[in-house]
């Protein structure tokens, strides 16, 4: 299990993982290298930001596809969810699961959060541009949904 010390950023070597997608089919950040990796982080499958989000990256798809780019979600939610939430929302790219918070915890993006004065542990929506070295080129933290994928197409 990797565990994240300081806050990544730009230049940091980016932690490598291990995890299913909703097929069950297994991805490590190794396996891609060679190729730009957009990894973003989201709270959860089928909710209105994160479904703004999924579906921003999915209608920018082909964009990414043709600067070599590969985009991974990941979020604390089981396969079948993410299954249930490609299907509904017709999106061309993986979700990994990220039930025990391993990758989350490792991209320091499993964060204390406050709502109506409750604490509570969560992710911060968070996206890494990572180059085809394994190499951070980007970390965008506190992620704003509009206009988000634009921008990680700008980082590539």
């Amino acid at each position: 299990m990797v565990t994240q010390i300081s806050e990544l950023k730009a230049g940091d070597g980016a932690p490598d993982f291990s995890a299913v997608d909703q097929q069950g089919l297994k991805h490590s950040l190794n396996s891609y290298r060679g190729k730009s990796v957009v990894l973003y982080f989201y709270p959860k499958d089928d909710t209105p930001g994160c479904t703004k989000e999924a579906c921003d990256f999915r209608d920018n798809y082909q964009r990414f596809v043709k600067k070599g780019a590969v985009i991974l979600g990941v979020s604390p939610d089981g396969a079948l969810s993410h299954q249930k939430f490609i299907t509904k929302f017709k999106l061309p790219f993986p979700l990994l699961v990220d039930e025990d918070k391993s990758i989350s915890k490792a991209y320091g993006v499993w964060k204390e959060k406050s709502m109506y004065g409750r604490k509570y542990m969560g992710i911060e929506r968070s996206t890494f541009v990572i180059d085809p070295g394994g190499k951070i080129k980007q970390a965008i933290r506190k992620v704003g949904v509009p206009g988000h994928a634009q921008q990680m197409l700008g980082a590539l």
